[in-house]
């Protein structure tokens, strides 16, 4: 009788500790996972930003260089206020592309980094 008992208790036991595995450490386990590849992915991200934008950085130095230069060659103060004007103007394009650039570079590292953690693949 006792026998039996112990094998009730172990059958028992046995069950719940599948039961908290299944239901506690399992899932416990795999968010903890989620989470670790989200963060690998959102530094991997950041790094990608942080090179776009010195990209960008190195881009419009060469321009406002390529300006002071074409201003210094100037004959006249015409041509340097044209100069200078078609600099702002052309810096205003890169800017806004540069702006967009960065935002749907975020926007698409923002859905990578929480696919893990939704459970999505897009």
């Amino acid at each position: 009788m006792i026998l039996m008992a112990d094998s009730k208790t172990e059958n028992a036991t046995e069950k719940a500790q599948a039961t908290i595995d299944e239901h506690l450490v399992q899932p416990m386990k795999k968010a903890g996972a989620a989470i670790k590849e989200s963060g690998e992915k959102a530094a991997e991200n950041s790094a990608a930003v942080g090179k776009k934008m010195l990209d960008h950085a190195e881009a419009n130095t060469r321009e406002a260089f390529a300006a002071m230069r074409a201003a210094a060659e100037a004959k006249s103060v015409a041509d340097v206020l044209k100069v200078q004007g078609d600099f702002i103007r052309e810096q205003g394009g890169r800017s806004m592309t540069q702006a967009r650039e960065i935002g749907e570079l975020i926007a698409s590292f923002g859905k990578a980094v929480m696919a893990p953690l939704t459970g999505r693949k897009d």
